[in-house]
């Protein structure tokens, strides 16, 4: 998906502007557009851009014609809420004549991320705030337009919920630029705000286009964001399914969507997986081990192989047909997690499942966690022409089966997002080039 984010300085109601407006979204591919100060007060009603379709109103949205329109909510008057498939997207425009007042919003802002639960979220517009003293410049001197008074609690939102700054450079680009008689003001103030854990498959870049060329049509620089959505189109059958809300934590939702058939990864094996014999060969007896759940076990021959190691072992997988999906509801002093995480179409699914491991994991236990490596996931991907999907590829399209190679340190960004904690024990896992794995902690 590329998503674009523009404050448009209420000129959308000049024809002329809307025309560069439609020819910056095709020239750009723009799926999804998000505007701060669409139009003029004058004229609240929809304005229709070729090819796009308008969304909601004030903080507005335009989807293109193709793709199923995202829901859409305004939890407050300065941010709107977007969810394009597995992501959040937070269209955010805070106030511009109240340092105190940006504060306020800011802390509000961050009663609101909480209640994602760890569900990513990106969030783009402007923020009417230079993040740093070098982000805002009078003269060439810092601006006092914004202090400590709004950029701590700007700052304190993104280490509380892991987020970055994903345009700050070291020189920034500003994103307005404005004469005043002899006053010349300078500001990155139009910004993007990614989870550090997907910064690594996300691009976002400015676009200065918008207001600093023939062609512009408003006096802030536009945001360009591509991220590893694929959105629904409208020939689907089912076309809301990716659009809708993620069901709450159950166990028959987890590791399946509408789209996606993970259970059709599981193998028969006639002999436990090598991380299975890690567990018993390894982790049991340096930690004290005595029950263990499989979370995930497919058919079950891990299990089989715990408990034939004296151990108190049970196993748990979402798909019926596998006859391991009965609740349980006691705690293990080890969940063991083998090569599901990278079945899973989308990194929100992703942190659901550990959540939901993490459940059965007493307080103070550990949580294994397996995945197959972008080493081994990605050349197989490009020799049988995988595909591409989300942030992974379609392994089987006549299964609906999909794969993504997740590497340790993604395990343990997941699982941060997850609540977990990260294991001191990382010395007994032993590398391999073809797996991820981690040891994490619930905490106590």
């Amino acid at each position: 998906m590329r998503l674009a984010s523009v404050n448009l300085n209420k000129r959308l109601g000049n024809t002329a502007a809307r025309a560069k407006l439609t020819a910056w979204l095709h020239h750009h591919h723009v799926d999804v557009l998000v505007a701060q100060e669409p139009w003029k007060p004058v004229n609240r009603t929809a304005v229709n851009l070729a090819d796009y379709r308008p969304v909601g109103g004030d903080l507005f949205c335009w989807s293109a014609e193709r793709f199923t329109i995202p829901p859409v909510s305004r939890p407050e008057s300065f941010v709107q809420r977007l969810e394009p498939g597995w992501l959040v997207v937070y269209n955010t425009y805070l106030e511009c004549r109240s340092v105190t007042s940006r504060r306020r919003q800011l802390r509000r802002f961050q009663e609101i991320i909480a209640v994602e639960d760890g569900r990513p979220i990106l969030a783009c517009g402007d923020f009417n705030l230079a993040p740093r003293r070098v982000d805002g410049l009078n003269n060439g001197r810092p601006s006092n337009f914004n202090s400590s008074i709004d950029r701590r609690p700007f700052a304190e939102l993104l280490v509380d919920n892991g987020l970055v700054d994903a345009t700050a450079t070291e020189t920034p680009q500003f994103t307005i630029e404005r004469r005043q008689s002899a006053l010349r003001s300078r500001f990155r103030c139009d910004l993007a705000l990614v989870p550090g854990h997907l910064l690594p498959m996300v691009d976002v870049r400015y676009n200065h286009s918008t207001r600093a060329s023939e062609q512009a049509f408003t006096d802030h620089s536009g945001i360009l964001m591509d991220v590893p959505v694929t959105l629904a189109t409208v020939a689907v059958e089912d076309r809301n399914a990716l659009f809708a809300p993620l069901p709450e934590l159950t166990d028959r939702a987890l590791f399946t969507s509408s789209e996606c058939k993970p259970h059709k990864t599981a193998m028969s094996r006639v002999r436990p997986s090598p991380f299975a014999r890690t567990v018993v060969d390894v982790l049991v007896p340096r930690l004290g081990i005595t029950s263990v759940l499989d979370h995930g076990c497919g058919r079950g021959s891990d299990v089989d192989h715990y408990r034939a190691a004296g151990l108190d072992a049970d196993g748990w997988d979402p798909h019926p047909g596998f006859g391991w999906n009965a609740k349980h509801d006691r705690r293990y002093d080890l969940v063991a997690n083998i090569f599901v995480l990278n079945v899973l179409p989308d990194p929100w699914q992703r942190i659901q499942a550990l959540q939901h491991a993490a459940q059965f994991v007493r307080p103070g236990g550990c949580l294994f966690i397996v995945t197959r490596s972008p080493a081994d996931i990605d050349p197989k991907a490009a020799s049988a022409n995988w595909p591409s999907h989300q942030d992974g590829y379609w392994s089987s399209e006549a299964k609906d089966t999909f794969q993504k190679g997740i590497c340790t340190e993604e395990i343990i960004a997941l699982g941060l997002r997850a609540g977990l904690e990260l294991a001191a024990e990382q010395t007994l896992l032993t590398g391999t080039s073809a797996a991820g794995q981690a040891l994490l902690v619930r905490p106590a």
